[in-house]
This record gives structure tokens, C-alpha cells and sequence, in this order.
């Protein structure tokens, strides 16, 4: 029927095998759109 739920970091540490995010934190002022703090932080809001 459905599907197993994640949690965020799994689906965040699926995200960085898949090469839609990167694995680390560049830490620069303009944070980009593939970083993983940020993408936990959209999942966990989500």
C-alpha cells in the first residue's frame, strides 16, 4: 500500500548518494541550493 516514511537525514543522505546534494556544508555567505544543511532544514520544515 504506502510507502516506508524517512526520516529528513535519511532523506537528505539519499539526496547526497543520488548527487543532488553535496556532502559537506560550503559555508559561504550565499548559501547554495545543494547544501545539506540546508535541505535538512527544508525537510525537517516540510
Amino acid at each position: 500500500m504506502g510507502k516506508k516514511q524517512r526520516t529528513p537525514a535519511e532523506a537528505v543522505r539519499k539526496l547526497m548518494k543520488s548527487g543532488k546534494v553535496k556532502k559537506k556544508c560550503c559555508q559561504s555567505k550565499p548559501r547554495c541550493g545543494r547544501c545539506p544543511v540546508l535541505a535538512l532544514k527544508r525537510l525537517k520544515a516540510a
